[in-house]
């Protein structure tokens, strides 16, 4: 889960007018949802969500390509492959569904799961770091919680590989993991305590 993570979006505000009034029970305001789309259509369906002022969030990092050639380009890809995260509120639910090559909210069909606003807006705010990448081996190793920097608060499990330190973050809900490097001043040990969140969990 040397990267660069970007994110873009705006947030639309609620009409009363729009005809997916109702299709969720609950709570009105906004939340975090994942989306599904179609493979290598996340960076043209962030795009669409834009246009229609949803405040969408699609975090990317930079990887080396080499092309058969024997070039190297610097290219962004999606951290999550396949999946985007949404803060609308229960009318916009339909303006998401159109758009093209979303295919569906992570979770059931009637309710899609909504996500810790305080796991998303952390991550988002840590992005800065650089040092994000995806992560697709098994999880082994102490579970910890980062105690400082913008990621303060989110939990998961602490691997060392021959470049250094690093802390796999999980987020279940769509069972992808990302690493990111950090000092080993800037964690601490989970023990027997259970996270306070639900992004960041082990496998």
């Amino acid at each position: 889960m040397s990267q660069v993570i970007e994110m873009t979006g705006t947030e639309r505000a609620n009409d009363a007018s729009h005809p997916a009034t109702g299709c969720w029970p609950g709570v009105q305001s906004p939340h975090w949802y994942a989306i599904y789309a179609r493979p290598r259509h996340e960076k043209r369906v962030h795009e669409h969500l834009s246009y229609r002022n949803v405040e969408s969030f699609l975090p990317l990092y930079r990887d080396v390509h080499r092309w058969k050639n024997g070039c190297k380009h610097l290219i962004e890809l999606p951290l999550f492959p396949g999946y985007l995260f949404v803060k609308i509120g229960q009318r916009q639910r339909v303006l998401v569904l159109e758009i093209p090559g979303v295919l569906s909210f992570v979770g059931t069909r009637a309710e899609p799961v909504h996500l810790s606003d305080f796991d998303i807006e952390t991550l988002r705010s840590g992005l800065h770091l650089k040092k994000f990448a995806p992560y697709r081996d098994l999880v082994v190793g102490e579970k910890v919680r980062i105690k400082a920097g913008p990621l303060t608060g989110l939990a998961g499990v602490l691997v060392r590989t021959m470049n250094g330190l690093r802390v796999v973050l999980t987020l279940e809900m769509i069972n992808q993991s990302v690493a990111v490097e950090l000092d080993v001043s800037d964690v601490e040990p989970l023990e027997s305590r259970r996270p306070r969140n639900s992004f960041c969990s082990t496998r």
